[in-house]
């Protein structure tokens, strides 16, 4: 049974109530409505746990999708206890991990407009991420360190308008990844936007995301590795760059 994936509307709620619905012969459990992410488009899955009714806690690993997108199974770690379906239970995702990795998911929007490239891979961690784009231009990590800052520091509002599959499918062109594609097939598709009327930014992305580029804090560029003929790998991390002494 589909799950209500809460997240898709607010990236900010930490919490909620739910039933459990269906235990897989794997462990992963089912809940009729959720707050956590499940792995996707190189964004890791949530992390958390449940609390039960006696105050006993599930803790749980990353979440991912069952058969289809609308399910999320979360999987408890190696001893823990199981629930039964039907039982009431309150989720709790890890906050913190996932603040950061909202704020890493943002910083990879923003470096997708400096680099106005195609993308073909990416992965978002906690405290660095990485960007694969189709370019052969050389690049300057200390130049794009400062452009990046300034779209920071501007502290432009980030959200989501939605379109429907069927107006994704006409327009192809507003994808910047290669190889990832926005997630389809649940009516829907969530525009994550920078800037007042998307003036800086628009692109189709299931991840979350924080609500003001100001949130995302101090970013640099690490370095920019050449991989292949036709690719330049970015890796960001969070803090100011480091010097040389």
């Amino acid at each position: 049974m589909p799950s209500q994936l809460l997240y898709r509307d607010d990236f900010y709620l930490a919490a909620t109530e739910a039933v459990v619905t269906a235990i897989h012969d794997d462990g992963g459990i089912e809940f009729d409505r959720t707050c956590f992410y499940a792995t996707s488009g190189g964004q890791p899955g949530d992390t958390g746990f449940v609390e039960r009714a006696d105050g006993s806690r599930i803790i749980l690993g990353q979440a991912r999708h069952g058969a289809t997108k609308d399910i999320v199974l979360h999987v408890p770690l190696e001893g823990e206890a199981q629930p039964v379906v039907g039982e009431k239970v309150t989720l709790q995702i890890d906050w913190p991990r996932r603040f950061n990795l909202m704020r890493m998911h943002t910083a990879c929007h923003l470096l997708s407009v400096i680099c106005p490239y195609p993308v073909t891979g990416a992965a978002v961690g906690e405290e660095d991420a990485r960007i694969d784009f189709d370019v052969t231009d050389p690049m300057d990590k200390d130049e794009v360190t400062a452009r990046l800052m300034e779209l920071v520091t501007a502290d432009h509002p980030v959200y989501v308008q939605w379109i429907t599959d069927e107006e994704l499918a006409a327009n192809p062109g507003i994808v910047k990844s290669k190889n990832v594609r926005p997630p389809v097939g649940l009516g829907r598709v969530s525009l994550v936007c920078i800037g007042e009327n998307s003036s800086i930014d628009s692109q189709p992305c299931g991840g979350t995301h924080v609500a003001r580029t100001s949130e995302v804090g101090a970013i640099h560029i690490a370095k920019i590795e050449k991989k292949g003929k036709e690719n330049r790998r970015f890796r960001i991390r969070f803090g100011e760059p480091a010097t040389d002494a």
